[in-house]
């Protein structure tokens, strides 16, 4: 079968550069698609977008479409015929669905058949309806009207290409007649660009100073901004994000070096690289230190004779914006960091829970009822508590919200403040994400810790529970926060005293009843999912879960500790052990007694099993007061013999009241070691 290479471009205006990426793989999915139902074989595909054009080429396309036979199965024969041979209602339906006549369709078989030969259409008359149906389809929120035409696409459309091999594909989409006529460079080549052929389209337009493959172009700005950075003795600040975005604002990219005064370095550099990056698009420079040098990149679409003049515009835009930052960082240190806190005495945290003020208030008392717990230190915690909020009504944030905590941190030192105490206001916020930064000091910590329980116990407290997919305030992400730098940062805090702590600061804001453990519940239901991710065994998690630790450190050394036992060959026997002691505990009457006595024992098996316990519970209770739950397990694996003969040897329900009250408490003592660390009998 014959084949040949396909090219769709479609001209616009300047299309949003945050969505060119997504518009770009939605084309050429869309055409995908299409060209798949319709039957279509091709080699390969290839994704091609720029401010003004999306273009999807088609390696070795099928010319014409294969025949297709098509079979549709109607009613049974007993069903399709009443008794004397006429065709039922079900028949004469299943017909008319086909569009034939009832004689057209195959009786022989036990069902009706209906089976038709469509034959394939040529590639180039399926192509404009795969095309259009692609572009309908494409992700647009908000779709515009141009002029006096009736069509809607995301922004005004210039121009169509659509080439099979070396035929135009006579169409018309989006109000645009198909040819074979593309555009160059906006300034650099105004004119119509011929695509020669579909294999050439890339060269065609590069003749025009349009580099039509975005990747293309994000390695060229990559790159290129890599060297003029270490010309400067720097390195580029190049987020992702903001590559793609630079990506597809131009055509022809020309990174250029700008520069501003150094004066401004004295404001926080977070709030410099912020504004350059969000309103400007620029990469900023760091030294060796992570200072940011007095240098930026900038991306022009333009090849310039005169350089130094789109350079001096740059650095004439971005001045008024470098000087607002510098405005609002001097005004602000004006007055200390703590005064602040007045303006937030009439912003609400929450109608139900009161102002921003009251909530720092409640994170400094319980900051300094978490420090010591963790060994940091409670009046420091106190202090960066009631220092939290006050940057949230500084002229600074106000302008730049993703500097909350970055302010208050700068303000705080320039205010003598302790430098834990400083560093705490930006760290409460941590981990902003998940796998970010951690607090790096013990203020910080308790400081973040309490603030994310607070929102937790105030938000569960009026009953705003997160549902499937409504988070508003984000606790899902408290919790995980709160049992990451726990975990991670190896702090033992037991949370039934903190949550309880933060509940009763709450007073009467809050209901009480069940709030405690119903935070609790979700706090440790986060687990589960940390765990799942770990790829530790849903049943480990579960046999800790059990006995409801309150320190998330301690959680997890039982949850690392099951892990290794499940390991051991003895594992297995011993979960099933455990599962049918508690089932047999569970079905015993009256209560079990504390002590063994040892002149109940009628069986050698007995005596064995009730020595190696005695043995185990005095070599694991070291092990045990020092967390060392692996050692422990590994200790405990060794009842298994003695278990495994006592249950062949001996009848646990005895018809003895004593014996069988004795064999009772010789189990629960068994059972009792291993749930010193984790309920072993869910493993089973």
């Amino acid at each position: 079968m014959s084949a040949q290479d396909f090219l769709v471009e479609l001209g616009t205006e300047e299309l949003p550069p945050k969505a060119l990426n997504t518009l770009a793989d939605a084309f050429l999915a869309g055409i995908d698609k299409g060209l798949q139902a319709a039957g279509l074989s091709y080699e390969a595909k290839h994704v091609y977008a720029a401010p003004r054009r999306l273009a999807v080429l088609i390696t070795a396309l099928a010319t014409q479409q294969p025949d297709r036979s098509i079979n549709l199965d109607g009613p049974p024969r007993q069903a399709a015929f009443d008794a004397d041979g006429n065709p039922t209602q079900a028949a004469l339906g299943f017909a008319k669905k086909c569009g034939v006549d009832l004689s057209e369709i195959d009786q022989s078989g036990p069902k009706l058949r209906y089976s038709q030969s469509i034959k394939g259409k040529p590639t180039a008359s399926l192509l404009p309806t795969i095309v259009e149906d692609s572009l309908n389809d494409l992700p647009i929120p908000k779709r515009m009207r141009w002029a006096a035409r009736k069509e809607e696409f995301v922004r005004p459309t210039q121009w169509l290409v659509m080439l099979l091999g070396d035929q135009v594909i006579d169409c018309t989409i989006l109000a645009q007649k198909a040819g074979r006529d593309s555009r160059g460079h906006r300034f650099h080549h105004p004119q119509s660009v011929r695509i020669t052929s579909p294999a050439n389209y890339l060269a065609d337009l590069r003749a025009a100073y349009v580099l039509a493959d975005a990747n293309e172009r994000r390695e060229l700005i990559s790159k290129r901004t890599e060297e003029l950075a270490t010309r400067q003795e720097g390195t580029a600040i190049v987020p992702p994000s903001l590559l793609d975005e630079v990506t597809a604002l131009v055509e022809w990219p020309v990174p250029l070096v700008c520069s501003f005064e150094e004066r401004f370095l004295e404001v926080p550099q977070e709030a410099l690289i912020t504004t350059m990056q969000d309103n400007q698009k620029y990469f900023c420079l760091l030294d060796a230190e992570g200072k940011l040098l007095p240098r930026f990149i900038t991306v022009a679409n333009i090849e310039s004779k005169d350089p130094a003049q789109i350079i001096a515009g740059n650095e004439k835009v971005v001045r008024p914006r470098l000087t607002d930052a510098e405005f609002f960082f001097k005004q602000d240190k004006k007055q200390p960091l703590e005064s602040f806190n007045e303006r937030l005495r009439n912003v609400v945290f929450q109608e139900k829970l009161g102002s921003v003020y009251d909530k720092a208030e409640r994170v400094s008392k319980l900051a300094a009822f978490i420090a010591p717990r963790i060994g940091g230190d409670a009046q420091r915690a106190a202090r960066a508590g009631i220092l939290s909020k006050c940057d949230l009504s500084t002229e600074m944030v106000g302008e730049f919200p993703e500097m909350q905590g970055i302010a208050g941190y700068y303000y705080a030192l320039n205010d003598g403040e302790p430098q834990d105490v400083a560093l705490a206001l930006n760290e409460q916020y941590m981990p902003r994400g998940a796998g970010a930064e951690l607090p790096s000091t013990l203020t910080g910590a308790a400081v973040a810790i309490a603030d994310k329980l607070d929102t937790l116990v105030g938000i569960f407290g009026i009953g705003m529970l997160p549902t499937g997919s409504k988070d508003p305030y984000a606790l899902r992400r408290a919790a995980l926060g709160v049992l990451r730098i726990l975990i991670d940062k190896q702090l033992d805090l037991d949370l039934n005293d903190a949550v309880a702590f933060a509940v009763n600061a709450f007073g009467s804001k809050v209901k009480a009843a069940g709030l405690a453990d119903a935070v609790l519940e979700f706090i440790f239901d986060r687990l589960r999912a940390r765990y799942e991710d770990e790829g530790v065994d849903v049943a480990t998690y579960l046999s800790v879960r059990a006995l409801k630790p309150g320190s998330a450190l301690d959680f997890d050394q039982r949850v690392q500790a099951v892990q290794a036992f499940r390991k051991l060959p003895e594992a297995a026997a011993l979960a099933a052990v455990n599962k049918r002691v508690s089932n047999l505990l569970g079905k015993a009457e009256g209560s079990i007694a504390a002590t063994v006595e040892a002149k109940y024992f009628d069986n050698a098996n007995e005596f064995s099993l009730y020595s190696a316990i005695q043995q185990a519970d005095q070599a694991v209770q070291p092990m045990a007061a020092a967390r060392q739950y692996s050692e422990t397990l590994a200790r405990l694996a060794a009842l298994r013999e003695p278990v495994d003969a006592f249950f062949e040897a001996v009848m646990v329900n005895a018809e003895d009241a004593n014996v069988r009250a004795n064999r009772y408490a010789l189990l629960a003592r068994l059972r009792g070691l291993f749930l010193g660390v984790a309920d072993i009998s869910l493993l089973g």
